[in-house]
């Protein structure tokens, strides 16, 4: 039997690693961290979790439930280990994310099949079967080396990968810049001037709800616009992710767009007065102690003297204590279009896949998927079996078909939405009815894929 090298344990990899001790696969696990560490990670524990502690809504039918129910399906241990850490957050699925990393490390650790490698991988065999799930803070050593593997296939400004952190990069290679919430301490916090709610009343009332009048909104909005940045390098261009832009960016675009975007207040109506506040801060609950809280969707790029200045002016936190402030770091990933095939197999070297952020996802529940599609295809090369695409209605398959089939000269990341799944037959007018048959047919696809390719092969389901 092959015997399996997967660089990188954060979300992807860890998943990978899993799904590949469990069908029988030896695997040598490398994580760089402590030995090089980067600019987002505070610990030296397996997927870390450096932004959010959300892993996105739990409601039935959305696209985000979709894609988990295919992985509890699939038999992810990452998403087991998030239920089991998870924190109240109304329809959303948070977790304890110290706990988190913790247990995946100790679940990953004990593991017989897994052997662990504490050091920095700077080279790739075409020939030896590897997952790289290094995510988006590849290290430079490494990176030139993705570079190197993929020119026989591909020139530099085709493939897209940036390994020149600290330095100008090429013209065309790709990157963004992705963001980090603050967190707070809850006993900062001045629950005299907050209130408790789920969004539209969802779930349980979880979240802290900070409300501002319009004077209140305003003086944070022009504050806000005012505050200092962190000084960008001469040769950056800043490109954020659409999806996770920092509040100063936002605001620039309109008074209003705070209160149409993270500050929005509808569906929270304050059990206080009775009446829907003009804008809205929401505090999730960072952990199973419930001693910290972080500012939902208020990442940024601001100074942290400035974060302090101008977050205080928020009702309710105004004595906050930070834990962590705002950041940005940047994100590299490849042009998965150019390289990879429908297995997440390199197209020119099938004995490499890639896994995780790397390749072109975006969000902590697509990078578990992947890691967990990589590591079943892995396997089976591992074994002498062959490696099977998920079907295209599924959640799974239309993740691996936009980052495979996009568009190469445009190429950027994604999350699971319905817009990535195909549209049904029939047209269907009412929304939740058309993404519940389309979850509907994306599950039946899926139980027949895993039932006929690897729920076979796996012993722990015999």
């Amino acid at each position: 039997m092959t015997r399996l090298r997967i660089i990188g344990a954060g979300l992807a990899g860890s998943e990978a690693a899993w799904q590949c001790a469990r069908r029988g696969v030896a695997v040598e696990l490398f994580e760089m961290r402590p030995a090089r560490t980067t600019p987002a990670h505070q610990t030296d524990d397996f997927a870390e979790l450096v932004c959010s502690n959300s892993l996105k809504s739990d409601s039935e039918n959305t696209a985000p439930w979709l894609l988990k129910e295919e992985m509890r399906r699939a038999g992810s241990r990452l998403l087991e280990i998030a239920r089991e850490t998870a924190v109240p957050a109304g329809h959303a699925l948070a977790v304890d994310r110290a706990e988190f990393s913790r247990k995946v490390t100790e679940t990953i650790s004990r593991e017989s099949l897994i052997t662990i490698r504490r050091e920095e991988v700077t080279q790739v065999e075409a020939s030896q079967l590897t997952i790289i799930a290094t995510g988006p803070l590849t290290s430079d050593a490494l990176s030139r080396e993705v570079v190197r593997l993929s020119s026989t296939s591909a020139t530099p400004e085709e493939f897209n990968l940036d390994p020149s952190r600290g330095k100008a990069p090429p013209p065309h290679n790709l990157y963004f810049y992705d963001s980090i919430s603050p967190i707070v301490e809850a006993d900062s916090i001045d629950m005299s001037k907050v209130y408790l709610a789920a969004r539209y009343d969802k779930g349980s009332a979880d979240y802290i709800n900070c409300p501002m009048s319009k004077d209140e909104y305003d003086r944070f909005y022009d504050a806000l616009l005012a505050a200092q940045s962190v000084e960008q390098k001469d040769w950056e261009k800043l490109n954020y992710f659409e999806s996770c832009l920092p509040i100063e960016e936002i605001a620039r675009r309109g008074r209003d767009t705070l209160r149409f975007g993270p500050m929005k207040p509808v569906g929270l109506k304050d059990p206080r007065t009775g009446r829907i506040p003009y804008a809205a801060v929401q505090l999730r609950q960072e952990n199973l102690r419930a001693d910290s809280y972080n500012l939902v969707g208020f990442q940024n790029h601001l100074k942290f003297g400035e974060q302090a200045r101008v977050l205080s002016l928020i009702p309710g936190l105004e004595s906050a204590r930070f834990l962590r402030y705002g950041q940005i770091h940047r994100n590299t990933y490849i042009n998965a279009p150019a390289l990879l095939n429908a297995t997440l197999q390199m197209k020119a070297h099938p004995h490499v896949l890639f896994a995780g952020q790397i390749c072109g996802v975006e969000g902590y529940v697509e990078s578990i998927a992947t890691g967990l599609i990589a590591g079943l295809n892995a396997a089976a090369l591992a074994t002498g079996g062959e490696p099977a695409p998920p079907p295209r209605a599924t959640a799974f398959g239309s993740l691996v078909h936009y980052i495979t089939q996009a568009e190469s000269k445009n190429f950027q990341p994604a999350n699971i939405t319905f817009d990535l799944l195909p549209a049904l037959e029939q047209n269907i007018r009412d929304r939740k009815e058309r993404h519940r048959q389309q979850c509907k047919l994306a599950l039946r696809d899926f139980d027949e894929w895993y039932s006929r390719c690897w729920q076979t092969a796996d012993p722990s389901l015999h």
